[in-house]
């Protein structure tokens, strides 16, 4: 769903900006939730005001893997697009992830967004036998080999092509996740858009866009990217024990950065819309809220929220 509004020219890299903006969900990634939980779940985002359906990616965690995750959700969806926030890159096999991509653009009818980052979490690398400190240097080496795989040339060496053919001419939109400045130069080459998971300071925020926009501009790139960025979200009876709950268990690892977390988390009516306008207003194309708890009480309450400012921004 698209919330839309007054356009506003705003220079942040020499870009564009609009107020409008679109509001997606994320799939519960809690342990122990059911896969019918998950099913009915994405049956009723797809009903409702949404523009995405997103998934998130940790290796050593109790969740479902999110690309299965999406496939499932192809069989009871038609509309609402699925976008992975982010993807761990460096922790796959490239032609896999190139193949994986490119099937579930091809079945849903070229419904995905694949955001796509390295992560910060040791544990994840180690969980996968991928150095954790080439992490980079991999990332780089993958994504033109995903580039050239979804346009349907040969792997090479004698090794031809691999996998189906995206629905999306070119594979599937393309979204780099991450917050140091190489982003710039990776969506300037590779990419068609930002995407910001944890949201951001707007000061850095505001800094990392304008690099992306010299970045873009220098490639010879015609429009401007999208900018995807993203929350946690908990709302109903038990929304602050929700969002404190699931910000321990996903940021154990890091209880200082789970503080900052938990900080930036809206747990009211008030507070999610608040949220939605502050990211409108820093010109932001689509916000994505992900759920501290699977309840269907948090879905029910954005969709009403989301569906009140219809129009409003």
């Amino acid at each position: 769903m698209q919330v839309v509004g007054v356009a506003q020219e705003a220079a942040i890299g020499e870009m564009p900006l609009s107020r409008g903006i679109e509001v997606g969900i994320g799939l519960p990634r809690v342990a122990g939730v059911r896969g019918d939980f998950l099913l009915d779940w994405a049956r009723r985002a797809d009903a409702g005001p949404f523009s995405s359906l997103a998934v998130a990616d940790r290796v050593v965690h109790d969740a479902q893997e999110p690309l299965i995750a999406l496939a499932a959700a192809i069989g009871v969806t038609s509309r609402i697009r699925l976008l992975t926030s982010v993807v761990l890159g460096p922790t796959r096999e490239t032609t896999l992830l190139a193949r994986q991509a490119a099937s579930i653009d091809a079945l849903s009818g070229g419904r995905l967004t694949l955001g796509l980052g390295i992560g910060i979490r040791e544990d994840d690398y180690a969980a996968t036998g991928f150095p954790f400190r080439a992490r980079g240097r991999r990332f780089d080496e993958q994504l033109p080999i995903l580039r050239r795989l979804w346009a349907g040339e040969p792997f090479g060496g004698g090794v031809g092509k691999i996998g189906p053919s995206p629905a999306q001419v070119g594979g599937p939109e393309l979204l780099i996740g991450g917050y140091v400045d190489a982003v710039a130069r990776r969506i300037a080459a590779w990419g068609d858009g930002f995407m910001a998971p944890g949201g951001g300071e707007p000061a850095r925020m505001s800094e990392l866009w304008g690099l992306i926009g010299e970045a873009w501009t220098g490639a010879g790139r015609e429009g401007r990217p999208r900018w995807v960025s993203g929350t946690y979200f908990a709302l109903g009876r038990n929304a602050d024990e929700a969002a404190r709950s699931h910000v321990g268990s996903y940021y154990g690892f890091d209880p200082e950065l789970g503080e900052r977390r938990m900080r930036g988390i809206p747990t009211t009516p008030a507070a999610v819309e608040a949220a939605i306008l502050r990211q409108a207003e820093m010109g932001v194309d689509e916000f994505i809220l992900r759920p501290c708890a699977a309840d269907m009480e948090a879905l029910d309450g954005l969709a009403d929220v989301v569906g009140a400012l219809r129009g409003q921004v």
